[in-house]
């Protein structure tokens, strides 16, 4: 029994080149040669809250001094909470209150600091806080609580998901550009090698002469 036939290993085959990466296609796009991927957008001047507890720069936001990176946010929410324990409190305090009194339990003096004080408790619990919510990508929510008035803070959180949709739209955008480049990258790959393929087949063919159109033509001399 023969052993099988190895077909004769073709060293002049020609071979693809090596596809290049995203950080050579990065770096080949900044060159000289290649255009930009895409116009970075201008830079935004940082926004800080006036008790200092959020900063915001053009690239990520610090809560309460744990930052976070604009592309590793999703979305930002902010949410007025009332705190329902005080909210309770001062409501089920000034009716006590005013029903002792109606009841002449208290004297009048003693029914005003009481209603006074249980109206603060009411207000108190009725202003509440502030949360806010930042939503990140593939990962769990967290939860801030913002004291103060709420329209600052929600003027800031609209701020901070416009930067968010800048930051993921121009991402988006260098990606696709990238995407393209090693499209493009890719063909004009192929397209030399196909080249180099045919051009191969055509010299391996019988009874051709890669070297005839090559050679002059002598006249033979007449005798």
């Amino acid at each position: 029994m023969q052993p099988p036939k190895v077909p004769p290993r073709n060293d002049d085959q020609p071979v693809a080149p090596e596809q290049p990466s995203g950080a050579t296609l990065r770096r080949e796009a900044g060159s000289a040669d290649h255009p930009p991927l895409a116009p970075s957008p201008p830079p935004a001047p940082p926004l800080r809250s006036p008790d200092g507890r959020v900063v915001l720069t053009d690239t990520a936001v610090t809560v309460r001094g744990q930052s976070f990176l604009l592309l590793e946010l999703e979305r930002a929410d902010l949410t007025p909470v009332r705190w329902l324990l005080w909210f309770l409190l001062g409501g089920l305090g000034l009716a006590g209150v005013m029903i002792a009194f109606l009841q002449n339990w208290l004297r009048t003096g003693t029914a005003m600091l009481g209603m006074a004080l249980a109206a603060l408790l009411l207000a108190y619990g009725h202003r509440g806080t502030n949360r806010l919510r930042l939503f990140r990508l593939g990962r769990e929510v967290v939860n801030f609580a913002l004291p103060g008035e709420t329209l600052p803070w929600q003027r800031l959180t609209a701020e901070l998901n416009r930067r968010i949709f800048r930051a993921h739209d121009h991402a988006a955008r260098e990606a696709a550009a990238l995407l393209a480049a090693a499209d493009e990258s890719n063909r004009q790959a192929a397209l030399v090698a196909q080249a180099a393929a045919n051009a191969a087949a055509a010299s391996n063919q019988p009874g051709s002469n890669p070297l005839g159109a090559s050679l002059p033509y002598f006249p033979k001399p007449q005798p």
